[in-house]
């Protein structure tokens, strides 16, 4: 069994107390030992792995994961990418996600039924090492909700499946539970990106909402929810969805039921889209008469308050900023700490709990990942400086000295540079 010893570091273990200095010992894919009477642990036949100057740290967890997303302009354009093309490229992505320190990915959406699916067995099965997955399914839509691509005069496909009524969402939830998904995506709310449905428009009815909620539970997997308006969060509340997203027009009535029931439900802001739109416009190449009318600044400052109310009532929240898009580029993931600091209200340390132990909670391993402590799994980071007094360390790759996931190394400190691609079927 392979011993890896971590010696030096300050270790933030992501239970809320501040860094300390400790060594730490690895066997396998386990932590073996947090010692904070330095030099005590046994050495032999390990490798040593020098942390001074450096934090260890878990394993980040992205939240609102979409690894099949390709940098598209257009949703249209997820549809046209050969299923066999696609499949590579979200490879890449998840091997870009390592590379910046996101050992776990949680799967809001796959742009086509079994790529998360597909990629998440392969990792499983040692074919190709990546992040841990929890796969989604494409987003299910109802006729002119977010997803739905089609025209009368051509018929044109996203990221979305459409279903309509009970019966039709219980059949599509189905062919999702037979072909393996996690986690089950449901679009209730319009979006203002999108011309059929806005943001405050709640087109997925609460007996179509029930019904995926139904038989998802049925088969021991998630639901989650795009969900901007405040009646698409009360309808996701009441009807027991695992994991709503954006929630930014949440009212006082939809953030009292958040409250009351906050030990049911995760809530990921997604906020990297409209932070890019409003502070990087030139970048977005998103036309600012467009980012005007469609009225992204107030969006903006809603987001921020209504996530401020989130932190004040103990709401879990896990970062994650729809990144995969082409002004939402890939590898920019750890921005939504800063953000939570800089926008939401959060310590930097409560602000790294939600990338570290609350996203753990969210992949539904909060007693095995998510914190750096004896028995846990050893997906870890060693950050050049101390993330706790300086977030924006994690956005870059190269403060990154060591990224472990499993009890392998995937980036080796002791090379200074990240590991050559691993091919598919490796020894």
């Amino acid at each position: 069994m392979a011993r890896i010893l971590i010696r030096n570091a300050q270790v933030f273990d992501a239970t809320g107390k501040p860094p300390y200095p400790a060594d730490v010992l690895v066997e396998g894919n386990r932590i073996k030992a947090v010692a904070t009477d330095r030099g005590t642990l046994d050495a032999t036949g390990a490798e040593v792995i020098d942390g001074a100057g450096m934090t260890l740290m878990p394993g980040m967890v992205e939240g609102h994961s979409h690894p099949t997303f390709t940098g598209v302009s257009q949703p249209a354009e997820l549809g046209e990418i050969p299923p066999e093309e696609h499949l590579l490229l979200s490879i890449k992505n998840t091997r870009l996600m390592l590379d910046h320190g996101f050992t776990s990915l949680f799967e809001a959406a796959s742009a086509k039924l079994r790529l998360g699916v597909v990629m998440r067995n392969a990792i499983n099965a040692g074919d190709f090492i990546g992040p841990r997955m929890r796969a989604a399914s494409p987003e299910i839509t109802v006729t002119a909700g977010l997803g739905d691509e089609r025209r009368v005069h051509i018929y044109r496909e996203s990221f979305a499946l459409i279903a309509d009524g009970p019966d039709e969402i219980r059949k599509m939830a189905r062919l999702c539970m037979r072909e393996g998904v996690d986690n089950l995506k449901i679009n209730v709310s319009g979006d203002d990106f999108v011309t059929n449905a806005r943001a405050a428009c709640t087109p997925m009815s609460r007996a179509e909402i029930n019904t995926a909620v139904e038989v998802a539970h049925e088969f021991g997997r998630m639901v989650v929810a795009h969900s901007r308006s405040a009646e698409s969060v009360k309808r996701c509340v009441e009807a027991g969805v695992d994991c709503i997203y954006h929630c930014d027009q949440s009212d006082e009535e939809a953030l009292d039921m958040l409250e009351r029931n906050k030990h049911k439900h995760y809530i990921g802001p997604a906020f990297g889209l409209l932070y890019n739109l409003i502070y990087e416009p030139e970048k977005s190449g998103v036309p600012a008469d467009f980012i005007e009318q469609r009225g992204f600044r107030k969006a903006f400052d809603v987001s921020c308050e209504t996530y401020h109310q989130m932190r004040k009532r103990g709401i879990r929240v896990v970062i994650g900023g729809d990144y995969g898009f082409a002004f939402t580029p890939q590898g920019q993931n750890a921005r939504d700490i800063h953000h939570f600091v800089r926008f939401f209200g959060y310590s930097n340390i409560e602000a790294l709990q939600c990338a570290t132990a609350v996203g753990a909670d969210l992949m539904q391993m909060k007693h095995e990942l998510g914190l750096v402590k004896e028995g846990y799994l050893a997906d870890l980071l060693l950050v050049r400086g101390d993330p706790t007094k300086d977030v924006t360390l994690l956005q870059d790759k190269d403060n990154l000295a060591m990224v472990m996931t499993d009890g392998r190394l995937w980036k080796d400190p002791r090379k200074n540079i990240a590991r050559e691609p691993i091919p598919l079927a490796a020894e």
